[in-house]
């Protein structure tokens, strides 16, 4: 008992990291009980920083602040103007037809998994594939119950996204055109002495700014470099399998490994083992090499680096909580934890 009241004592003696401590409970409190409540409140922050940029950027150059958010507010309704009306609708007709084509890749797929045995007899045998394709059956019975409740529950989701398609843009415009006043109403209920929180929150708002609008501009860069390969290949589904690609980068690591499984099936099922298939394959290959390699440093060179362990835990661990909200933030939660880390005191030990 004397051990855990030194080490408060040490670690929560000053007020500023009781008030860190309990601010950050109560953060991640709300998130976790209301998440679902705040999603649009979480969706517009996000764009809202997104946009900051634009603005700030409009600001600098001597724009007054309402004409450059109203320039910029307006910029992105046209934006997603374009995505509901000119690309989700040719996204929703791909799917369409890769429902209806799906019956015929799983028949090409079991040919070709039946005719291993004769190739390779003393490697693969008869039972074995037919041990595969009943789990592959399996599989797909319990992919199609799924489809299936989410079809039943499509009322509410068409409601859920009515929601957001009306609030999000509201929301959107305050936040941009009111943040000063919104900050500073936040700061009227906040401790006066609040260095080590004001440290942290300037490093968050630093790193989480910067992951967004990184994170946007890669999904975009990705998405249009996968589209045009997949095009010029003559790839099918080829919005819908870039868009994949595109929205993969959210999760790092494991996205890419994901969405890789669906653009190879689709390619197979297309072309078989052929030069086109592999010329294809090892396209896709480099655009995932230069992201890693080339395109997220360009973008995120001002985000503190994080092992990759500690990317991947952070993952599954605020996806569990919080699910897409949770992964997508991901990195910059786990950088919040290092920048916790990093302010709170680190007293000596005592001899």
């Amino acid at each position: 008992m004397q051990v855990l009241t030194d080490w408060f004592r040490r670690y929560f003696s000053d007020p500023q990291i009781v008030f860190l401590a309990v601010l950050l409970l109560v953060g991640f409190a709300v998130v976790l009980t209301m998440g679902d409540m705040l999603g649009p409140v979480l969706a517009s922050i996000v764009i809202a920083y997104l946009l900051e940029g634009l603005v700030s950027f409009l600001e600098r150059r001597g724009w007054r602040r309402l004409v450059s958010v109203s320039l910029v507010y307006s910029l992105f309704i046209v934006f997603v103007g374009l995505i509901l009306f000119g690309i989700m609708p040719l996204v929703s007709r791909q799917v369409t037809d890769l429902v209806q084509q799906f019956p015929r890749m799983i028949s090409t797929g079991q040919k070709a998994l039946m005719g291993l045995p004769e190739r390779y007899p003393d490697i693969i045998s008869t039972a074995q594939i037919q041990e595969v394709i009943g789990t592959m059956h399996a599989e797909i019975a319990g992919f199609g119950q799924q489809v299936l409740s989410w079809s039943l529950a499509s009322v509410v989701d068409i409601i859920t996204l009515l929601v957001y398609i009306i609030l999000v843009p509201l929301l959107v415009f305050f936040f941009l055109k009111d943040r000063d006043l919104i900050i500073d109403w936040c700061k009227r209920y906040l401790p006066r002495h609040r260095g080590i929180a004001g440290t942290v929150w300037r490093e968050m708002d630093r790193q989480i700014s910067n992951y967004v609008r990184g994170k946007f501009w890669e999904i975009l860069i990705v998405w249009a470099v996968s589209y045009l390969t997949f095009y010029a290949f003559g790839l099918n589904y080829a919005m819908l399998l870039s868009m994949l690609v595109g929205l993969s980068v959210i999760v790092p690591y494991i996205g890419a490994s994901v969405v890789t499984l669906p653009v190879l099936l689709v390619a197979w099922s297309q072309w078989g083992w052929t030069s086109q298939f592999a010329w294809l394959g090892g396209t896709y290959v480099l655009i995932q090499a230069l992201d890693g390699n080339v395109l997220v440093p360009l973008l995120f060179s001002e985000v503190v680096d994080l092992h990759p362990v500690a990317i991947i835990v952070a993952v599954l661990v605020f996806g569990g909580l919080w699910g897409f909200w949770g992964v997508f933030f991901a990195i910059p939660l786990a950088t919040l934890v290092q920048a916790v880390l990093s302010a709170w005191p680190h007293p000596e030990s005592p001899p």
